[in-house]
Formats: structure tokens, C-alpha cells, sequence
């Protein structure tokens, strides 16, 4: 990620993924922006200079009006166009004693999520306006070796105004799956649509704090990358998200019963069949349309997604045990001996787990899923094998030297003489 000098202002990544899509997604000028977020035009052009997100977050000032944050999004819950002046009313009640332009900024940051989740209960959309987004629970045990399974979870992404949908599977529901996931969902439909909704997740949503979703850097960062915006639902609201709701009963009730599965490529590969054979070709009751006809009429609305497309592999530094392995998920990987107990940098996508040392590739295995494995390279198995086997030989006392042959040094005199 690249930084903004402290002295100059530091913004959160969401302020950048915010201030990249209303540039490109809605074409609004620099000054417009500006206005829209209260920053200064200064500050909005550096973050539209910043290629990756901003790496440091000012921590937010304290304010009057933080212990009514709880008051202020149980009123906008109940109605998301109540004025600031009957806002200001119920707060003075509970013994608020601020202003009420502190209010009004804080409504003009939390207001829109309120407004967005409600305008987007309705049934009817424009094409390419909106995804949504949820994890399913498939319930399905996907062989991963030794004999062991484990529950594969699926992220699915519908389009409500045409019904077409995506879905990647994985064994996880965490930030370092959902990206990818997500990613592949998008690659799929053909485009990113002007937002997403999403539930009030834990792979999504780092706080909250009042009625506002914090969302995980590393998501807001992939979100400014594809010049679209996240709606958060608020908790127990899964009638704002029906399209996807119904996309996943759909799957559990057509495309799951009587199916089994080698593996987690197999359960991919078995879905996306179905999704093109059967799922694309049936007409939805609430359009009258096929989906796989209006879905190619939405493709033309959906915003080309980057080229080359943003880095999704999961990334972290940490320090490889005494026995020279490091853990990822559930399954510990080997390095070279040379690197026990050292710091490492790690990198996991899908398939495979790599590990670098001061920016150099030491070792890449092919990821595991089963718990509790032991994943060796064949070489760093020898490379502990032969090291032990010479601290061995030290502790058990000095190697014995044979003694020299005095022969040997008589012939190489009379041979050079």
C-alpha cells in the first residue's frame, strides 16, 4: 500500500475506495467530491494519485456525540429521512449537549447506508445497479485426503435485475477467502455492478461503529480497486438481500441433492456446469424472462473489471518454528532448516502456500486442506535429516579423525624432487 505524508492528513482506506469510485464510477469532479465528503480538493487529489490504499489510519477523535451514536441509528433505522432538528430533539432528551452541525457531519456519513439498505429492499432494479452478496452454508463434506472431510462454504453473488449468479467454494468464511472469492464471482457475471450488498459479516465488516460498517482494509481496498461501493446491512435484515436469499435456496434444493464430490475443484466444476445448463436457462416469475436473455443485456451495464485484474492472495509476516515449519490454516509447511526459527513472509492463494525470505522465494508447497497436516518438501526433509544427524555426532563427543598417513607425504616429495 502506498502512505500520505502524516503531516499532510492520513484517510482510511474506505476514504480512498470512496473517493475512487464517485471519480470513476460516477465521473464526479475533484471539487464535487470534495464537497460530497468534506475534505479539501488537496486531499482528494492525492488520494486519486494513489494507486494502492493509503497504508497508515489516523485513529477518529473523540467527540460529544459518540455516546449517541446507538440513539442516532436505532431513529435512522426506523426512518432513514428523519430530520436533523427531531434528531437533535431525542437527543437532548438522553443529555446531549452538542451542537447540532456535529450532528448534521455525523448524519451526512451514516445517513446514506440507512438510505441504500432501504432503497434497496424493493424487488425491481436497473440492470447492473446492484449485486448481492452472502455466504452459503452448504452442509456438503468434501473429501480433502487422509481420509478426512471438511463443510464447504460457498460465496454467492446474484444480480437481481437479471438473476444470473456466481458462486466459489472454499473450506473457510474468512477475509483472506472472501476477496478471491469475490473476485472470481465478478470475473464470472462479466463486470462489477455499481454496488454491493452485503451482510453484516465478519469477513466483511471489521466494526461498527454506531449505524456505520467498518469494513476490513483489505476489503475496502479491493472494493476502491473495482470502483464500487459496499452496502452493509444491518443485522438480522435478510429480506434486503432477498435475490441472493432465493439464489441460495435455489442451489440447496436444485443443484445440491444426490451429488457427491471428489473434491473442492469437482464441486466447482459440478456447479458451474449446472449454472450454465440449467440455472441460466430457466425464466424467473418475477421478470418473465429467461435469465441467461436479460443477464446478456446486463452484462452491457457492468463496469469492466481492472486489467490486470487486483492482487487477492492472502499476505503476512510471521516466524517459522524451532523445527522449521510455519502454519497456515490448519496444516504446518516446511521451510528450510536454515530458516528456523526466523521471520517470513507468506503468501496463500487457493492452490498453493509460498514463503520468502528479504523478498527471495524459499520454498512453495501445494496448499492443504486436511486439519492438522504435516506438508515436507522432499529436499528440507534431508537438509533437518543430515543436520540433526551432524548435532548429534557433536553432542556425543569430538569426531574421530584418523591419523594421517605419513606415506602419502614421502611420495609427494620424491615426486616433485
Amino acid at each position: 500500500m502506498s502512505s500520505l505524508p502524516e503531516e499532510e492528513g492520513v484517510h482510511q482506506v474506505e476514504d480512498w475506495a470512496e473517493v475512487r469510485r464517485l471519480h470513476e464510477r460516477e465521473g464526479l469532479s475533484q471539487a464535487t467530491i470534495a464537497r460530497r465528503l468534506g475534505m479539501s480538493r488537496n486531499t482528494v487529489a492525492r488520494l486519486l494519485r494513489l494507486a494502492e490504499p493509503p497504508r497508515y489510519v489516523r485513529p477518529p477523535k473523540g467527540s460529544l456525540l459518540d455516546p449517541f451514536t446507538a440513539t442516532i441509528a436505532a431513529l435512522l433505522d426506523a426512518d432513514p429521512g428523519v430530520r436533523a432538528t427531531v434528531i437533535l430533539e431525542r437527543l437532548r432528551a438522553e443529555g446531549f449537549t452538542g451542537g447540532i452541525t456535529i450532528l448534521k457531519d455525523h448524519l451526512q456519513t451514516v445517513r446514506p447506508a440507512f438510505l441504500a439498505a432501504r432503497a434497496h429492499q424493493r424487488t425491481a432494479y436497473r440492470p447492473g445497479e446492484i449485486g448481492q452478496v452472502d455466504w452459503w452454508h452448504t452442509g456438503a463434506r468434501i473429501p480433502v485426503g487422509r481420509g478426512r472431510t471438511r463443510e464447504a462454504f460457498g460465496l454467492v453473488t446474484s444480480l437481481p435485475h437479471s438473476g444470473a449468479h456466481a458462486a466459489v467454494f472454499s473450506f473457510t468464511r474468512t477475509v483472506a477467502d472472501v476477496r478471491p472469492a469475490l473476485l472470481a464471482c465478478l470475473e464470472h457475471l462479466g463486470g462489477v455492478p455499481e454496488a454491493l450488498v452485503f451482510d453484516n459479516d465478519a469477513s466483511i465488516v471489521a466494526a461498527r461503529e454506531g449505524g456505520r460498517a467498518h469494513l476490513h482494509p483489505e476489503v475496502a481496498a479491493l472494493l476502491g480497486a473495482l470502483a464500487t461501493r459496499a452496502i452493509v446491512l444491518r443485522p438480522r435484515r435478510p429480506t434486503s438481500k432477498g435475490q441472493v436469499e432465493r439464489t441460495i435456496g435455489y442451489l440447496e434444493t436444485s443443484f445440491l441433492p444426490l451429488r457427491t464430490f471428489a473434491d473442492l475443484d469437482d464441486l466447482q466444476a459440478q456447479h458451474d456446469a449446472w449454472a450454465a445448463s440449467i440455472a441460466a436457462a430457466r425464466t424467473l416469475r418475477r421478470t418473465g424472462h429467461r435469465v441467461d436473455d436479460a443477464w446478456a443485456v446486463e452484462r452491457g451495464f457492468l463496469r469492466p473489471l481492472p486489467d490486470p485484474p487486483p492482487d487477492v492472495d492472502w499476505r503476512f509476516e510471521t516466524r517459522a518454528s524451532a523445527d522449521g515449519y510455519v502454519r497456515v490454516d490448519t496444516a504446518d509447511y516446511s521451510v528450510p532448516p536454515t530458516f528456523a526459527g526466523r521471520r517470513v513472509a507468506v503468501r496463500v492463494s487457493r492452490t498453493q502456500v509460498s514463503f520468502s525470505s528479504e523478498g527471495t522465494e524459499i520454498a512453495r508447497h501445494r496448499r492443504s486442506f486436511v486439519p492438522a497436516d504435516l506438508v515436507l518438501a522432499v529436499a528440507h526433509g534431508r537438509a533437518t535429516r543430515l543436520a540433526r544427524e551432524a548435532r548429534d555426532r557433536l553432542e556425543d563427543g569430538d569426531p574421530e579423525v584418523p591419523a594421517p598417513d605419513l606415506r602419502v607425504y614421502d611420495a609427494l616429495i620424491e615426486v616433485a624432487s
